[in-house]
């Protein structure tokens, strides 16, 4: 009996050390859930693993993906912005308008509507970080501008007839690989490099982790936050625009859906909501877990509705388990 107990307590901290180091390693757990539900999936659901659906998804993911790494940003800065559907829909509508109505080359207005997204950003980033209003209240007021003004220049209808000329980049693909999927990886290369690998990346991290002692170090803090408010409507802007290009229509209800999944992904991903942890790749890998279970929702014939109902359990369930990951990794220290 002795003998019992004294090798269960010896077992009890294997185990904590164990469970210690799967938390700790988050991106390797989150890959793991990623391909169990890839083969679950694929049990579920024949048609799953075909080339044909596996372009589905990475071309559904792609869209929701870059605007995740956007926010992902500004969830390791201690930040959050739920306006970034918006703008993405404002842009879309203006980028159809131009193309269409002031025709005016695709490509000009691509690139107008990439810089209306960073002008977006940066109006977001002046509110927050240069007259101090929350992030949560300010966005949300902006959301509702953006989107009205989304709603005044369209009346609610499409912008039909882009020209033919920029579809590509929306339905086109390299190899197999569609053209959006390509500008995710891109995306992603690029913020992970941004992250992890130069002094604008550390001072993200040190800002999340404690903004008035990375003040102190001389970091230029509310600099740092209009920044990445400003790449975070860079991206929702890319977003749109691949989506423009991918219907051939400007739909004023285009980034309608992605606030949610741009604020799971990140958090499946192990991005912590109080800022300071994470990685943009981790980010990349929940916005892929999200693309597997809606495509098998689609797959396996259950209603469209239960998406929005699937994407807010998503949220809760991630950021629920973020609160418990960071208060036992808190009990273990």
């Amino acid at each position: 009996m002795a003998n019992t107990i004294a090798h269960a307590n010896e077992t009890r901290p294997v185990a904590h050390s164990a469970l210690r180091s799967l938390l700790a390693n988050q991106i390797a757990g989150v890959f793991g859930i990623l391909i169990a539900m890839i083969i679950i999936s694929h049990f579920l659901s024949p048609t799953f693993l075909t080339g044909y659906n596996i372009t589905i998804i990475m071309r559904a993911l792609a869209f929701a993906g870059i605007v995740a790494l956007g926010q992902c940003l500004l969830l390791i800065l201690g930040e959050l912005d739920l306006s970034i559907g918006a703008i993405a829909g404002l842009c879309a509508v203006v980028g159809g308008m131009l193309m269409v109505q002031a025709k005016l080359d695709p490509f000009v207005a691509f690139g107008i509507c990439l810089m209306l997204g960073v002008l977006c950003g940066f109006i977001n980033g002046i509110l927050i970080a240069g007259l101090r209003l929350n992030a949560l209240v300010a966005t949300i007021g902006m959301t509702g501008i953006y989107a009205g003004i989304n709603l005044v220049a369209t009346q609610g209808r499409a912008i039909t007839g882009i020209p033919q000329s920029i579809l590509f980049l929306g339905k086109g693909d390299i190899a197999g690989i569609p053209i959006p999927f390509i500008f995710l990886i891109v995306v992603a290369i690029i913020i992970t490099v941004l992250a992890l690998c130069t002094p604008f990346g550390r001072y993200i991290y040190a800002i999340g982790n404690n903004r008035e002692a990375a003040q102190m170090l001389g970091i230029k803090v509310n600099k740092v936050r209009v920044i990445c408010f400003m790449i975070a409507g860079l991206l929702a802007s890319l977003a749109g625009m691949l989506m423009v290009a991918r219907l051939g229509s400007a739909q004023p209800s285009i980034g309608n859906v992605w606030v949610m999944a741009s604020i799971a992904a990140p958090v499946i991903g192990g991005v912590a909501t109080t800022g300071g942890v994470g990685n943009p790749l981790g980010a990349l890998i929940g916005a892929a877990i999200i693309g597997v279970i809606e495509n098998v929702i689609v797959l396996l014939g259950v209603s469209p509705y239960w998406q929005t109902i699937v994407s807010g359990a998503i949220v809760v369930l991630a950021i629920s388990f973020d609160s418990i990951h960071r208060n036992f990794m808190k009990k273990g220290s």
